[in-house]
């Protein structure tokens, strides 16, 4: 280690600020609890204050106010809160998550540094070296083996692994057992445990490590002056090179491993099993009732302390999912807003476009009024105002029309003992006899130059019933407009014939008086121009083609009520 180095870790490094602090003892009892032994990863800020007040009347409040002297730390929680996520300090990170307006906080690397070195100057009863160099023997196994190209050596590798399994059944097969004693079980278990909790904390390290590298992603686009493609080019080149960093790629096959529920119960089930051995379970302390309070001996501060070990161990596979899940969230969230940087950069290259083109118009309606000089007025001919692109996708396939082929082969002669007289009582409406009949109104003497399809229908009644009633209401013809007017509705009668049924003694069935009720149909003469001879009421609907609403009108007044109504 350099000289250098270490001065200029003195001078930037946030977890060498905390030990140097005069609250470090405060600092690193309250955050070393809250979000290192309970892995709380993002805490309200209310709750962080409300929390931190709690602990600083436990350390000195409750002793201070009985002795009357001053607090060792005198200053609010929250101006403590303020003071340790500020920059110059950089022991708690605070954000705003979607949809709140409360900062919340989260420790940072450097806290999680910091108590781990304080952890590690308490003294420990047994100090285990075997299975750590089993465990560097068998990183090196794996780093030989798993680099290995040749078939032959792997093959050979294999095999020798085989042959000390084939020996190690063959000993247990002949009662030989070979069994770690009680110093090689607590060895390997605080190796366990120690290893277990690094891991935990190294996730808010591989969180700080993905913010930073989407940090650096940010300043490039912010100071970027080269093509746009080059630049989405460079940005997903950069999003690809954080999942394919080395850390990346390890915390992916880490997050996968735990989410495979087999591997979750087979944790869960070895965690129970080594801590029922009789050299490990001595060490689990179960509180009795009526146990000391805060003044115990140090005997019982160490077992309490070894019973929050075994705690975390069985249940830190939960919080490594915790930990995992708020990485992936941070991942996600980060890439989202790159996302939005992006769309923001896009707004603004858009809004430059609008800008020149608003110019391009300025200009252009300033050259209008340029007088025509001898060589014509300024600017060009162009054959379109725009290209028009016809993509030969946008054909349509041929489609061959289907063919219908008649089987005239079997043909089978059909019944004629039936009534064809239906085929022969079609009713044909002839609509120039009809558009006569209007022309002929409008243009009678002293004719108001309008007429409404119920008078119409009063002096000409219908011949043909329904089919001649929309044959009027389908009328077109150069001579005269016909509106429609549905704020309003008119009812035409005419006789029909009576259904099937009893007949009068004569034998001749009665009519029957139908009634339709519909719109306000009027027919308006046209002369000259389209409109220009209609009566004023009807003028503009003439023009625009549009319904309008004519005069008031006379209504009429019905003889007799209808018998059948047809809607």
């Amino acid at each position: 280690m350099q000289h250098d180095d270490v001065d200029s870790l003195r001078r930037s490094s946030a977890a060498w600020r905390l030990l140097r602090a005069d609250t470090a003892p405060l600092v690193l009892s309250f955050l070393g609890t809250l979000f290192v032994e309970d892995n709380v990863r993002a805490i309200p800020e209310s709750e962080l204050v409300a929390r931190l007040d709690d602990h600083l009347w436990a350390v000195d409040g409750r002793s201070a106010r009985a002795s009357g002297a001053e607090p060792r730390y005198p200053r609010a929680p929250q101006a403590y809160v303020d003071h340790w996520a500020h920059p110059d300090q950089g022991w708690l990170r605070a954000w705003y998550p979607p949809s709140s307006g409360e900062p919340h906080y989260d420790a940072t690397p450097a806290v999680e540094q910091a108590v781990r070195w304080v952890a590690s100057l308490r003294g420990r009863g047994f100090v285990g070296t075997e299975s750590r160099l089993n465990t560097v023997f068998e990183l090196l196994r794996q780093l030989a083996v798993g680099t290995q190209t040749d078939p032959a050596e792997r093959l050979r590798e294999l095999e020798d692994r085989r042959a000390a399994i084939d020996e190690e059944i063959a000993q247990v097969r002949a009662g030989r057992v070979a069994v770690l004693d009680a110093a090689a079980q607590r060895d390997r278990y605080q190796q366990l445990t120690q290893t277990a909790a690094e891991l935990l904390s190294d996730f808010r390290e591989v969180e700080a490590n993905f913010r930073s590298l989407d940090r650096e992603l940010r300043e490039r686009i912010t100071g970027w002056d080269g093509a746009k493609g080059e630049l989405l080019e460079e940005v997903v080149r950069s999003r690809t090179a954080i999942a394919e960093s080395d850390q990346g790629r390890s915390f992916h096959a880490f997050y996968d491993f735990l989410l495979d529920r087999r591997r979750q119960e087979e944790f869960a089930a070895l965690v129970d099993r080594v801590q029922s051995l009789d050299a490990i379970a001595p060490d689990v302390v179960r509180p009795a009732p009526g146990a000391p309070g805060p003044d115990v001996d140090a005997a019982a501060t160490d077992a309490a302390a070894r019973e929050q070990e075994h705690r975390r161990l069985r249940r830190v596979h939960y919080d490594w999912l915790d930990a995992g899940e708020r990485t992936q969230a941070t991942v996600r969230t980060l890439s989202e807003q790159l996302r939005r940087f992006l769309d923001d950069q896009v707004w603004l290259e858009n809004r430059r476009v609008m800008d020149i083109l608003r110019g391009v118009e300025a200009r252009a309606l300033a050259a209008r009024d340029v007088r025509r000089g001898p060589g014509g007025p300024p600017g060009m001919a162009i054959d379109a105002v725009a290209p028009e692109v016809v993509l030969p996708t946008e054909r349509p396939l041929f489609t061959p029309r289907p063919t219908a082929r008649l089987d005239s082969d079997h043909v089978e002669a059909g019944d004629d003992d039936f009534e064809v007289d239906a085929l022969y009582e079609q009713v044909h409406v002839d609509p120039e006899r009809l558009a006569r009949t209007v022309r002929a109104t409008l243009t009678a003497p002293g004719g108001p130059g309008e007429v409404a399809l119920a008078d119409l229908l009063e002096a000409a009644p219908l011949e043909h019933g329904l089919a001649e009633l929309v044959t009027y209401l389908s009328l077109e013809d150069p001579r005269f407009v016909v509106v429609h007017d549905d704020e309003r509705t008119d009812e035409v009668r005419w006789e029909g014939e009576a259904p099937a049924g009893p007949v009068a003694e004569d034998g001749a069935p009665d009519p029957v008086v139908r009634v339709a009720r519909l719109p306000r149909v009027t027919y308006a003469r046209r002369t000259g121009a389209a409109g220009g001879g209609a009566p004023p009421a009807l003028r503009d609907a003439v023009l625009d083609g549009s319904s309008a609403t004519r005069p008031d009108e006379h209504h009429h007044d019905t003889a007799e009520p209808a018998r059948e109504e047809t809607p």
